[in-house]
């Protein structure tokens, strides 16, 4: 296996530009799991406090603090002072000192409280407990709206994006403001897998159509972060770094968007 990329973060800390997705993973599965992509090479693991596993993949990840770990704050802890004790909690399941990429889960605008959020994390990356801090699901209004009020940008922002849902204007948005994008649900859970035209390119390459799709991630500079339980399939989400996609490539999977085939809820009307 060739090297794998980093990113440099808007804060001047590399990532790993691949890692492994922890949603839905059982928390008594959840150890063993991130053991199995740890020996596979996988250098990130990404998890969130909703997800109910961070004991384990703390446990796994024990003996391996290299791991650049990502965990994420639920909705109904939003808040200056409620993000601070979740943030505590987190850290205690884990059994960390810190953490290398805290994010906001949810914008929840609804509850107006995500711009106060964001102030607990920008305290939390001067304590330095919190390395990096970024959000998931933000759209440019609230993305606009921290930035305004704190003057700091988050470091990343994950969102939905696939072949089939790429969001070409939230990643420009990012770009202009240097906020790296994070792909969550990269597969398209899996809906995109028999799609002729990336069956097409995997054949060309002599991959699986989940390999063409995770390197046209890493190709268009996303951090990618692929989920599987399955050893097999684990082993099979990190052997992508020993092709590349060419201009044709691309441009077949660039005709696969389309603006409405978003999978998850929409971040303004998401009722968590």
């Amino acid at each position: 296996m060739t090297e794998q990329p980093s990113v440099t973060l808007n804060d001047g800390r590399a990532m790993p530009q691949f890692g492994l997705g922890v949603w839905r993973t059982p928390a008594e599965e959840a150890a063993q799991v991130v053991s199995t992509a740890v020996q596979a090479g996988y250098r990130a693991v990404d998890t969130a406090a909703i997800y109910g596993n961070e004991r384990g993949v703390g446990e796994a990840l024990k003996a391996h603090p290299d791991v650049f770990l990502t965990t994420k704050l639920w909705n109904d802890r939003q808040g200056y002072d409620a993000a601070l004790t979740a943030f505590d909690r987190s850290l205690e399941r884990l059994g960390r000192d810190s953490v290398d990429l805290y994010l906001i889960h949810w914008p929840a605008p609804d509850k107006g409280l995500y711009v106060e959020t964001w102030r607990a994390l920008v305290r939390l990356r001067a304590e330095g407990r919190a390395k990096s801090i970024g959000v998931s699901n933000f759209q440019p209004d609230h993305l606009k709206a921290i930035m305004d009020k704190t003057g700091v940008a988050p470091a990343v922002n994950q969102i939905e994006l696939h072949p089939d849902f790429q969001q070409p204007e939230l990643r420009a948005f990012h770009d202009a403001h240097g906020i790296k994008t994070e792909s969550w649900s990269p597969l398209g859970q899996g809906k995109i897998l028999q799609d002729p035209v990336i069956a097409e390119v995997a054949a060309k390459h002599g991959k699986t159509p989940a390999q063409a799709i995770i390197r046209w991630h890493l190709e268009l500079g996303l951090i990618v972060i692929p989920k599987s339980v399955n050893p097999g399939r684990i082993a099979e989400n990190i052997d992508v770094f020993d092709f590349a996609l060419g201009a044709e490539d691309l441009a077949a999977f660039a005709k696969l968007d389309d603006p409405d085939a978003r999978i998850g809820p929409h971040p303004d009307h998401a009722a968590f």
